[in-house]
């Protein structure tokens, strides 16, 4: 048994066509100074039509089992969080298993929206601190904008596609992850959803017609939330690891919307340098967001052994999580 569990490698992987605010301005009653006033979003990044979320998280996954020198066969499961995918079954992870070669591997699909990533980490934890197993692939991938409503300006500016990966497993002691939170609230599901598409309201020709199966959002009462949500979970998990703001060296929120991480920077005493945004480039992706921005700081050499970092994170569900991690630079 390891009670010591961390991060052994990370990878990440954006479409390459690119949607600017300026786009948008030619598709629906908006402007690059609103969206970016209201939420720091110039562009994000769009799928391409043949591709689905298991071929965005193939190759996110691929970086990873690189950066941590293992391949597909010698992972122990795969833990694929999304709310896009492939299809209902098999599970995007059966798929990507497959294409990695990962023939010992457990594989399943895990649903809590933008708050996924966070969901899939604390799991695969648990597998590798009890000694079940070894080596976990964690991947948080989305393709919203296969469900954006592309008419509906409130909610077409945000989001974009994208896959983030990291490998779980175990480190030496005082390193990986120190605490954690994971929350729900299922009373506000109505503010976050797809309507249309599983056993409640399946799929017929009115529902297509009337875009159920597309994004729909209460803006005000999920930004509300997630101001609320961001600052406290982030202090609980700083409480339980025993430490302080002051000693957390980095915050890497999900990507959603500037304001809300301004304000959990404000009750954190942060300034920007020692949080890691880049929503401004790719828009929320989902459970994408906080692997993607956790891979793009360690590419550019900000993130150093031994840091602390917080992850936070909010999504339909409602949904939460959060955690603190000291890095493991190996």
């Amino acid at each position: 048994m390891n009670n010591h569990v961390g991060i052994l490698g990370t990878g990440s992987y954006v479409p390459e066509k690119v949607l600017t605010n300026a786009d948008l301005e030619k598709m629906v009653d908006t402007s690059d100074e609103w969206i970016v006033t209201r939420t720091g979003i110039r562009e994000r990044r769009i799928a391409a039509p043949d591709q689905a979320a298991s071929d965005l998280a193939y190759e996110a996954a691929q970086k990873a089992l690189c950066s941590a020198g293992l391949r597909g066969e010698d992972l122990d499961l795969i833990i694929v969080a999304t709310v896009t995918p492939d299809s209902f079954f098999p599970s995007t992870a059966n798929i990507l298993q497959d294409r990695l070669g990962a023939s010992r591997a457990a594989a399943f699909d895990l649903a809590a929206a933008c708050s996924g990533f966070l969901y899939g980490v604390v799991t695969a934890s648990q597998f590798v601190r009890t000694g079940a197993y070894r080596y976990i692939l964690v991947v948080g991938v989305d393709t919203l904008s296969k469900i954006t409503n592309y008419e509906d300006r409130n909610t077409c500016v945000l989001f974009g596609d994208g896959a983030g990966a990291v490998i779980i497993g175990p480190v030496p002691e005082g390193y990986g992850l120190l605490s954690f939170e994971l929350g729900s609230d299922g009373s506000g599901a109505p503010l976050l959803n797809m309507p249309a598409g599983g056993s409640r309201m399946p799929a017929s020709i009115e529902t297509v017609q009337k875009k159920l199966h597309t994004i729909h959002m209460s803006g005000q009462d999920v930004f509300k939330f997630a101001v609320r949500i961001m600052q406290t979970a982030s202090m609980n998990v700083i409480e339980k690891a025993g430490l302080a703001p002051s000693d957390i060296d980095f915050l890497i929120p999900h990507q959603a919307n500037y304001r809300i991480i301004e304000a959990a920077m404000r009750r954190l005493q942060l300034d920007e340098s020692r949080v890691v945004i880049n929503l401004d480039r790719y828009g929320n992706m989902s459970s994408a967001s906080i692997p993607v921005a956790l891979d793009e700081a360690l590419q550019q050499g900000r993130i150093k052994d031994g840091d602390r970092l917080v992850l936070v994170g909010f999504g339909g569900g409602l949904t939460w999580g959060a955690a603190v991690v000291r890095w493991y630079g190996r």
